[in-house]
């Protein structure tokens, strides 16, 4: 019998000091950012597993929910808790927790971000409480098919990794990645390697990541999903060779963008992203293959409703042919300018 399993990803979801305060329930000091994933919830809760990069932290309440700006060096960000709530009831199933933000709450900050996700039922990666618990990589069995997923990030901005816990954070170093790959591989059917990564707001991956990439899948990453760069980047499904002689298809997406932000500096494209989506199917022999990949265009809108900010995740596409009263001409003919940045960088294959 083959078995089948529907993946879904998501690239960063930021949360700015004014993408929060729109979400404040008036004069209760609570939260709900629900309204903000509704237009996309059924996608992700459609997915058999649906995986997102959470770069915020969950430090609480005694940090404010944004230290500093884009524009003045490296910003600090913390959420509050109900946005976990609000993501598991979107449909997220797994959250990477390894970024350059992770330690914005020190490693005190980081160790509740895990407990929050934990009390609301989302697993998570690529950030430890342990030094068992890093070794201990994530597998999710998913309709029968093991899944496994790995997370590193390139670095930590300002904040240091405390040198007696090194074991908080996976940072990206390539013999540490393959050997980690080595480990995994034999126990999962499907290898996922999450990569916080590449420059930010350049469109195409550079030669390192390329390079990288290859060597990972070489070493028998079946899926790499990247981040960082704010912006979409190409959608790639390279040919490896396998020990029988044969080919397996792979795939990499070197940046999904960003799910939700507020726009970056003078960048509209900090405010597209995309849900990646694709299926696994394994055979009766035990052999898996990637299929049906599609890539879904979304937009981190602003719009001002009952006299309050307010933002919400819309589909690029659909929002194009059937704008609703939050979608003025103005911004239609900016939508319709990012959709076709969206083509030239994906190109229509996915879309």
């Amino acid at each position: 019998m083959t078995r089948k399993a529907t993946i879904a990803a998501v690239g960063d979801i930021l949360m700015w000091r004014e993408q929060i305060e729109s979400a404040c329930v008036t004069g209760t000091g609570k939260y709900s950012f629900a309204e903000m994933f509704a237009p996309v919830a059924a996608i992700l809760q459609g997915a058999d597993l649906t995986i997102g990069n959470l770069e915020t932290t969950f430090s609480g309440k005694t940090q404010p929910y944004q230290i500093g700006s884009a524009r003045t060096g490296y910003p600090r960000f913390n959420c509050p808790d109900e946005l976990a709530r609000d993501l598991r009831q979107a449909g997220f199933d797994v959250l990477t927790t390894v970024n350059n933000h992770c330690l914005d709450g020190g490693p005190q900050g980081l160790l509740r971000t895990l407990d929050v996700l934990d009390q609301h039922g989302i697993a998570h990666t690529g950030t430890y409480r342990s030094p068992q618990e890093a070794s201990s990589h994530l597998i999710r069995d998913v309709n029968g098919i093991r899944i496994g997923i790995l997370a590193y990030t390139y670095g930590t901005n300002k904040q240091q990794v405390p040198a007696d816990q090194p074991w908080l954070v996976n940072l990206l170093q390539q013999s540490a990645v393959e050997q980690d790959i080595s480990r995994l591989r034999p126990q999962v059917d499907l290898l996922i390697v999450c990569l916080h990564f590449g420059v930010e707001f350049r469109f195409t991956p550079t030669q390192k990541q390329r390079c990288l990439a290859q060597a990972l899948l070489e070493r028998g990453a079946d899926v790499i999903l990247g981040a960082h760069p704010h912006v979409l980047q190409p959608v790639t499904t390279p040919l490896i060779a396998t020990a029988t002689g044969g080919k397996r298809r792979t795939l990499v997406a070197y940046s999904l963008g960003n799910f939700t932000s507020e726009r970056m500096l003078s960048y509209d494209h900090s405010q597209c992203g995309a849900i990646l989506r694709f299926s696994v199917e394994k055979s009766a022999q035990g052999q898996t293959a990637i299929t049906g990949i599609s890539v879904i265009p979304t937009y981190s809108q602003r719009y001002i409703a009952g006299g309050r900010v307010r933002y919400r995740v819309v589909l690029l596409r659909a929002y194009l042919r059937r704008p609703d009263r939050h979608v003025t001409l103005r911004s239609r003919r900016r939508l319709q300018q990012l959709w076709a940045r969206v083509v030239q960088i994906v190109g229509r294959r996915f879309l």
